[in-house]
């Protein structure tokens, strides 16, 4: 125990005072959380001085298109002026296309300029920083737009922000991404999202990293063929995080995902107000062959977790190789080093002597990236010439760096075009920058100069599947030389029409004006080929019946499919800019883009956003629209904001270093206070800490209602639990050394999901998608029936109505580790199985030991295990746990 003792002397004398009763630390931990209490609820009414008192998200999703508006009202309930922020975090891919602030019944408008005549109109703006600050990239898939206003006593402010995108489908979805986080409680708030598919909606699910029990009563979701509705409308008490706190639990995602239905011809020819839009997608291709060469940078800079990563990465991608495509991998620092002097096939041999190669790459050195892209492109040469190519195979070159090149030849345009001259059109390259210390420009270029596309992979616990996740978009090619052909009468201002690959899961959109004396009828032939013919899908779209189908006016906002030409136009456009040689070629596309961003009031890297405000403020602001080099060695704003005033986090950092210093012991020049800290030890060893078991098993049916079970004799992978009735399987790595699970497995067969969880975090795959969560992370989401929660202390339940409730745990109490939990055990079928399972068939318990009645046999399928009535560790309760007392088995 510590006591903490007070002597105090008179500044310049020698006469002491009365030596008081000695303090307790408890005391001055009681005034100070008295004082930090005092402060909280000063800061709390200077947080409250802004009120949102409406808060409404509404998006429209019309085949693909999303039209977002997001309106915050505010009042300023203080006696005084007081600064309110409007916050959003928008997906990179969006453009914003209005703003807007309504104070005192004025409305002050955002608008959209040629970004060169916004920053010279407004220069004096943009030397103070405001430009940045606007608009600025925060994570992987999100910018945060934000802009300040001051507000008069008792005045309202009405702000709307309006952004629109088109959804891209990746493995097998399309995905809508709305940020939520409010900062405090919102007596109104509304999120809205219509989505209208006329080729009629296959499944759809939602998630979210904020959703608990109280506040999935909110949410609501309507769907029929071609429709959905979801409503997500919160009261008041649903958004406290207790009765107790007024603090908001809102703060995070909320995704929708969506597939739609494909017909046999593999397209859809959508028409709207004199503009068609064409999506391909065919289901039921054989993957064509492919020939890969996997070119990894192990320089000094990718040593520790980057490695780590890389290697853990490329082990999971070997193994997903087919037999029948080939590959070879080089590793470059200084020098450029190949594995095999030719490509291999992906025999389970070669993949097994690939895996060891991986294994033993080790991180030093310079970045030689030119030497190691050139030898690549010479093992393909050389394979071509000596017909080891198949015919009509595909052949992917995938380059990873994590930093500009600083050996051999370091210029990045003389790299860009001797790889270009190189590759020649033949083969498609595709680009991973690990980290911000490369530059992402030079390896876009790089990627699209020759076919591919760049991918940024963001430095943090779940790298290797953001690897994993990227090569799984490219690694099953469908078709290959993807040609769109319409009748030359009938459209104009076609976007893209030709593509070198098609990959399953993703789809190919082109889109149009229709001419003023269109036919009756559009269609279409796609042309590509396979691997051993060459294949043409034709479709055709009634003109009439189209646009029949369009004029819903819940679902669809007018002239969306124009809007949608002109958003793809512009994309492909900034693209064809970044791989064009030709001055005057970049100058034509560029003017061609601005023409059409300043046209449909885009904010696009092309464009500005001048935000004027009320006379005698900053009278305006620039918005621009960040590109993806510009966020390098940038700090990220970490956390998601939808509108709020200061952050309380700042406020609570800076109270905790207020009370810090005030607390600090005075140096010896301050005779005023002399803090002594006195130790009293204890010679009694510390009792044995009760420890969690592995699994806690409830059983049915029996008086003795829980069994706690220890692994100590098993040792590798286990099958814990299968049931082919509930559609489950269970699997976990155990290490007896180490006494913990490295991972555990749960598989669902419908719907078809895997959930990995591990030490470090949890990951669900589904269509060869993985999605991670951290532990502790909240999250929500409901896919076809399964329901997944994980709260604040880390639990993970994997539900639905006629199942065997799942839970995961990693528990960090005594014992720590990865835990098994289970829950409705009643509704296990009878052909149950596996390491746990077992217990759920015939078990017989026989009667206590004669000398010691806590000791029992439990008979389990012929078997005998002797069990113990021992204390235990509750590890369903959060740390440290809560104590109970269970029968006790070691397997």
């Amino acid at each position: 125990m510590r006591r903490v003792l007070f002597r105090s002397h008179l500044p310049g004398t020698g006469a002491k005072m009365k030596t008081p009763a000695p303090v307790h630390a408890w005391d001055i931990v009681l005034v100070l959380l008295s004082l930090l209490l005092a402060i909280l609820q000063t800061t709390t009414a200077q947080k409250n001085g802004i009120n949102i008192y409406s808060l409404t998200v509404d998006s429209k999703v019309s085949s693909r298109f999303a039209h977002t508006v997001v309106t915050s009202r505010v009042v300023n309930r203080a006696d005084t002026v007081q600064e309110a922020t409007f916050q959003m975090e928008l997906p990179k891919k969006a453009f914003i296309t209005n703003f807007s602030m309504i104070i005192d019944g004025v409305t002050y408008p955002g608008n959209i300029k040629e970004k060169s005549v916004a920053q010279k109109k407004y220069s004096a703006a943009v030397s103070r920083g405001e430009s940045a600050g606007l608009v600025q990239a925060t994570g992987r898939k999100t910018e945060k737009f934000q802009v300040s206003v001051s507000v008069a006593p008792a005045a309202k402010v009405t702000f709307e922000l309006v952004y629109e995108e088109l959804l891209s489908r990746r493995l097998g979805a399309y995905e809508l991404l709305l940020q939520i986080h409010p900062q405090q409680l919102v007596k109104h708030l509304q999120m809205d999202v219509h989505i209208f598919e006329p080729q009629g909606i296959s499944f759809l699910e939602t998630e979210s990293t904020f959703m608990t029990n109280e506040l999935a009563k909110a949410l609501t979701t309507f769907q029929n063929q071609t429709k959905a509705h979801i409503q997500f409308k919160p009261t008041l008490s649903q958004q406290q995080i207790s009765p107790e706190q007024q603090d908001t639990v809102l703060n995070g995602n909320f995704i929708i995902r969506y597939d739609v239905n494909r017909t046999s011809s593999g397209g859809s020819i959508q028409i709207e107000n004199g503009y068609f839009v064409h999506y391909f997608a065919p289901e039921g291709l054989s993957t064509l062959s492919k020939n890969v060469i996997f070119v990894i940078d192990k320089s000094g800079s990718m040593s520790g977790r980057k490695i780590q990563q890389t290697q853990e990465a490329l082990l999971k991608i070997l193994d997903d190789l087919r037999p029948y495509d080939q590959f070879n991998l080089i590793s470059f620092s200084g020098e450029a080093t190949q594995w095999k002097p030719q490509l291999v096939p992906a025999s389970a041999e070669n993949v097994k002597e690939a895996k060891s190669y991986v294994a033993g790459i080790q991180a030093q050195g310079g970045t030689n990236i030119n030497d190691a892209m050139l030898m690549a492109v010479q093992l393909l040469e050389r394979a071509n010439r000596e017909e080891l190519l198949p015919a009509r195979s595909v052949t992917l070159i995938v380059l990873l760096t994590d930093g500009d090149p600083t050996v051999g030849e370091t210029n990045p345009s003389r790299i860009q075009k001797n790889v270009q001259e190189a590759i020649d059109g033949q083969y498609s390259l595709f680009c991973l920058g690990f980290g911000f210390d490369v530059s992402y420009a030079f390896l876009e270029k790089l990627a699209l100069d020759n076919g591919g596309l760049a991918r940024r992979i963001y430095e943090d616990s779940d790298s290797a599947l953001q690897l994993q996740d990227f090569y799984q978009e490219v690694a099953n090619p469908l078709l290959t030389s993807v040609a769109f052909e319409y009748p030359s009468n009938a459209v104009e201002a076609v976007t893209q029409d030709h593509f070198r690959l098609f990959f399953k899961g993703s789809e190919l959109v082109v889109a149009g004006k229709l001419r003023d004396q269109s036919p009756d009828i559009l269609s279409a032939r796609v042309r590509g080929q396979l691997n051993l013919e060459d294949i043409t899908f034709v479709t055709e779209s009634s003109v009439a019946e189209q646009e029949e189908a369009f004029r819903s006016p819940k679902y669809i906002f007018h002239s969306f499919m124009e809007r949608l030409w002109a958003y793809l136009t512009i994309q492909q456009l900034l693209e064809q800019m970044v791989s064009t040689k030709s001055d005057a070629e970049k100058q034509a596309l560029e003017a061609r883009a601005l023409s059409l961003s300043l046209n449909y009031s885009f904010v696009t890297p092309l464009t500005s956003m001048v935000i004027t405000k009320p006379e005698g403020q900053e009278q305006s602001e620039v918005a621009e629209k960040p590109v993806e080099n510009e966020s390098r060695h940038r700090n990220v704003y970490s956390g998601p904001a939808l509108f709020g005033t200061h952050s309380m986090r700042d406020r609570m950092s800076r109270i905790t270093a207020s009370v810090s210093s005030a607390i600090s012991v005075p140096d010896q020049a301050s005779r005023d206070l002399d803090i002594r800290i006195k130790e009293t030890t204890t010679t009694a060893p510390p009792p044995a800490p009760i420890q969690a078991p592995s699994v806690i098993l409830p059983l049915p049916g029996q008086s003795e209602n829980q069994l706690c079970v220890d692994l100590k004799h098993s040792q590798g992978l286990l099958n814990l639990l299968s049931d082919p009735g509930q559609g489950v399987e269970v699997t976990g790595h155990y290490e007896m050394g180490k006494a913990k699970f490295m991972w555990i497995d749960v598989t669902f067969k419908n719907p078809q999901l895997q959930v990995r969880a591990s030490p470090e975090h949890v990951v669900v795959t589904r269509n060869r998608r993985n999605s991670a969560y951290k532990w502790k992370e909240t999250l929500y989401s409901v896919v076809s029936g399964l329901k997944m929660t994980m709260d604040k202390a880390g639990l993970l339940l994997l539900s639905s109505p006629d199942r065997v409730t799942i839970g995961l745990l990693s528990w960090d109490g005594p014992g720590e580790g990865l835990r098994l939990l289970l829950r409705d055990v009643d509704r296990f079928s009878s052909h149950v199985n596996g390491t746990l399972g077992q217990f759920y068939q015939d078990v017989l318990w026989g009667p206590p030991a004669a000398a010691d009645d806590s000791k029992r046999t439990l008979r389990v399928q012929g078997r005998d295990h002797s069990a113990t009535r021992e204390l235990k560790l509750d590890y369903q309760e959060a740390p440290p746990g809560k104590e109970i007392f269970c029968w006790s088995v070691e397997l």
